[in-house]
């Protein structure tokens, strides 16, 4: 048994958990062998989460060389990128072990500049990619927006098929992937633009906690989470937080599992009813969805102890996929816009979804939120950094409404 073998066999462990964490009892299990002949390879596991983390660079790079050294030359700004995005997606399909470990160890951190540097001292430098191709230092990036979308739908590609992925599957998702860069929601361009979004704006902002009785307790929790992470948090820190013995603690919630899911419903629903109050204010469809847009933003924005703990693709390890979809859902179908009207259940769904994940990545990759430290499980107490959250322009907002609106036709 090699450090490749344990490396490969971890991916593919990692890869059927999907979602989730993994243990080096897991990886001992797959490979037929002992916990304690790992450690003959590697020390803990920090020290294989990094080979990962290398090997991980070392794959999607070589996959990628060829078709970047075409973009860079591409003079249509909107193919160069296409290019990228038809080759991602075509290793992604076929690596979801590597793509559920990009997904947890890699592009849910907000790391930019340690994944700029991954990427360029293995010969790919994007800055390259997007200098001259009118992808100015604006945040979001185009670029970015454009990658977030097909990290999305990948992930919601595997999540539907978790075995053999036919041929036909791949060629959809790549449609939908392309439609979705392209054309966004294929709205009226001349009505998007003529959105007053400073009025809009103005209409959002510090409104959302009006009639709101905060939850000492709930807040402690939440607390609790910003400092340590959902996944990392304790009892302990939670009761002593909230000024309560372990047990005391107890008396309101059964188990930490209990504890975390009341903290989303609760928080999950101020977020939505917050949105749909908003959106009821208006009949303009575009306004309507702009409107849910910031809404949901600026919610997040003010609760960066909540932003910490929302990251969408780990709270389906919570349970509460169905609650969250239905309300999320209730959001969509209430905006009037004729291309939603024209779309069946699960298609709401996943728009509904998409534009969620789309303003949580914005609000986590905001440059002052990034944390400086390569993954590491030391590192979680660093994760104050979305309390800069607020700070992150309404323009950023707009262009991200205008990405998902028109697509790349709205970035120009």
């Amino acid at each position: 048994m090699t450090k490749n073998d344990i490396i490969k066999a971890a991916f593919k462990v990692w890869g059927q958990k999907l979602y989730r964490t993994t243990s080096l009892s897991l990886i001992a299990r797959e490979l037929g062998v002992s916990k304690s002949a790992l450690y003959r390879h590697f020390k803990d596991k920090n020290d294989l989460l990094q080979a990962m983390y290398t090997d991980y660079f070392d794959d999607i790079t070589d996959h990628i060389k060829e078709a970047f050294k075409k973009a860079v030359i591409e003079e249509n700004w909107q193919e160069s990128y296409l290019i990228i995005v038809r080759t991602f997606v075509e290793h992604y399909i076929k690596q979801r072990d590597y793509f559920a470990f990009s997904l947890i160890r890699v592009y849910s951190r907000g790391e930019r500049e340690s994944l700029q540097k991954e990427f360029r001292t293995r010969g790919v430098d994007f800055n390259k990619l997007t200098r001259g191709k009118n992808d100015d230092a604006a945040f979001p990036s185009k670029f970015h927006l454009i990658m977030t979308t097909l990290v999305f739908w990948i992930a919601q590609f595997h999540q539907q098929n978790p075995n053999r992925v036919s041929q036909e599957n791949a060629i959809n998702v790549m449609k939908v992937i392309e439609d979705s860069i392209t054309k966004g929601l294929s709205l009226d361009a001349g009505r998007v633009a003529a959105l007053d979004y400073d009025r809009l704006e103005s209409q959002v902002a510090g409104r959302m906690f009006e009639n709101m009785e905060e939850n000492p307790l709930l807040k402690a929790v939440a607390g609790a989470v910003a400092e340590a992470g959902p996944w990392e948090v304790s009892m302990e820190m939670v009761a002593r937080r909230a000024g309560l013995s372990k047990s005391g603690l107890y008396a309101h919630f059964k188990n930490k599992q209990d504890m975390l899911e009341k903290l989303f419903i609760t928080e999950f629903s101020r977020i939505l009813n917050s949105a749909i109050a908003q959106i009821e204010t208006t009949l303009v469809p575009e306004e309507q969805l702009y409107l849910g847009l910031i809404s949901i933003s600026e919610h997040l924005r003010l609760r960066p102890e909540f932003l910490m703990s929302m990251d969408w693709l780990k709270t389906r390890r919570l349970g509460l996929e169905k609650m969250a979809l239905e309300r999320l859902q209730d959001i969509i179908e209430s905006i009037k816009l004729e291309v939603i009207k024209q779309q069946d259940q699960k298609d709401i769904i996943m728009i509904a979804q998409w534009i969620f994940f789309m303003i949580v990545n914005i609000l986590a990759w905001w440059p002052g939120n990034m944390p400086r430290s390569l993954p590491s499980e030391q590192d979680k107490g660093s994760r104050n950094w979305a309390k800069s959250a607020a700070g992150i322009p309404n323009d950023s907002f707009r262009m991200l409404f205008r990405f998902i609106a028109l697509g790349m036709e709205g970035l120009n």
